[in-house]
């Protein structure tokens, strides 16, 4: 039987999956299955990385097949709709769901072994792709992030993201936030932003409200290695297809955020570039704007940098923390988790005093935030 490491991220993804979308589970399964009986197959996808959990593999290869879904392709469009029909509907009885399940994992197998013998060109291309979620709830985090620097610095901010994807929370200062007792929240309501945005964000809050700060932001600039561009044919869909197919409330936020994204480049010029994480930074840090706090942005995208890029990007913020100055701060805002499968920690470095603070401890969507930053 084939083992290896390839097998083994899949069942670790599977188990990430089972509670926030039973249907990627259930194609992960039935991709194990795949995979086990397919030595081409594995070995093609376990050929893109050594550490393929690290590299996101399942998380290509399920976008792969939601993409050909989104295109309108049968059968992947019919058994992803009725996927994303199910996550709305109420359970029925455990006989009927187990036979139902039975009758689609038939459905599932098919699709799956039909995508790699009539779509590989397809699917290899998606496998090529780092996932671009480009979750834009994160920003339920990041906003209060950039307020709590405004609230610490007082300046307007030059806002830098790397690892933006398609740049939809470059744009975070133009949604809606509302967090009131009416969607569970458990913290002390609070709401930010234009209340006639086509994107309203209501994530669970737990904590504190953030300091109701003055946010100006007078820059902005964000990179991607492979960015996606909103204003070319068909790069929604692909974005699109990064979002969970039993998760309709993401796809809906997806939308909204793509029309006010959009928008806001027309209307700007401003466009991710194509360009690695370290030398963005050496270009966008040798053009800091006087009288403007400098913020180097990102959202779970530190796993995906090699390991001497990660060193330069350290090297060059101490380096740029060394000659910030109170008219002339440096902040470096991090929404990633510590280890792959624990929480993420939203965590803020401010520059002249350097300290490094915990703002929040969040789920990877954003659907959750506990604000922990002291007041």
């Amino acid at each position: 039987m084939i083992t290896g490491p390839l097998l083994a991220a899949f069942e670790r993804q599977a188990g990430w999956c089972s509670q926030p979308s039973p249907f990627n589970t259930r194609l992960l399964q039935r991709g194990l299955v795949w995979l086990q009986q397919d030595q081409e197959a594995h070995d093609t996808l376990a050929a893109l990385s050594a550490d393929p959990l690290a590299a996101a593999v399942a998380l290509r290869w399920l976008a792969g097949l939601h993409h050909l879904a989104l295109l309108g392709l049968q059968p992947w469009t019919g058994l992803w709709a009725s996927a994303a029909a199910h996550a709305t509907a109420h359970a029925t009885a455990h006989a009927t769901a187990s036979t139902a399940a039975d009758a689609d994992d038939t459905a599932l197998d098919g699709a799956i072994r039909l995508a790699w013998q009539q779509q590989r060109q397809h699917m290899v291309r998606a496998l090529a792709q780092p996932p671009q979620t480009n979750e834009v709830q994160r920003s339920a985090a990041l906003l209060p992030a950039l307020l709590h620097v405004a609230a610490h610095t007082g300046l307007p901010l030059s806002l830098l993201e790397i690892g933006a994807s398609a740049g939809l929370n470059l744009w975070l200062d133009r949604y809606r936030y509302q967090l009131d007792t009416h969607n569970g929240n458990t913290g002390r309501p609070w709401a930010w932003g234009d209340t006639t945005s086509a994107l309203c964000l209501r994530p669970e809050w737990l904590g504190a409200a953030p300091p109701q700060a003055q946010l100006q932001i007078g820059h902005r600039a964000g990179c991607d290695a492979l960015p996606l561009d909103l204003q070319a044919p068909g790069e929604d869909l692909r974005l699109a297809s990064f979002i969970w197919p039993d998760q309709p409330d993401r796809l809906q936020r997806l939308r909204a955020a793509i029309t006010v994204a959009r928008a806001s480049m027309v209307a700007s010029g401003v466009r991710v570039q194509a360009l690695g994480a370290a030398d963005f930074l050496r270009q966008q840090l040798g053009r800091r704007l006087p009288g403007h706090c400098t913020v180097l942005m990102h959202s779970v995208v530190w796993q995906y940098i090699a390991a001497d890029e990660q060193a330069d990007i350290h090297a060059q913020m101490d380096e740029a923390g060394a000659s910030a100055t109170a008219a002339a701060p440096l902040a470096w805002l991090r929404f990633e988790p510590p280890a792959p499968d624990l929480r993420v920690e939203l965590r803020c470095r401010v520059w002249p005093e350097g300290a490094d603070t915990l703002l929040a401890h969040c789920h990877p969507h954003g659907a959750r935030i506990d604000w922990v930053a002291p007041a």
